[in-house]
């Protein structure tokens, strides 16, 4: 059985919403109305993002990210 693919993604809040983007599949991005349901876009965006490479005979990118972290200075 394959290992699941996993990938950092990076989630913004804005003025009116969220957007988020993984540093590992440059151009695959979404947005929503709160974190959880950008989340779950970004999660199809990344699906068909990976579909898409398939299609077109691209190589798979494998993450690069080791941690994820959030810190606190101060």
């Amino acid at each position: 059985m394959n290992e699941p693919l996993r990938f950092a993604v990076i989630v913004e809040k804005g003025e009116y919403n969220c957007s988020a983007y993984s540093p590992d599949l440059p151009g695959c991005v979404a947005t929503g109305n709160s974190v959880e349901e950008t989340l779950e876009n970004m999660k199809e965006a990344t699906s068909f993002h990976l579909k898409g490479l398939q299609e077109d005979a691209q190589s798979i990118p494998t993450s690069s990210s080791v941690a994820v972290r959030l810190l606190t200075i101060g």
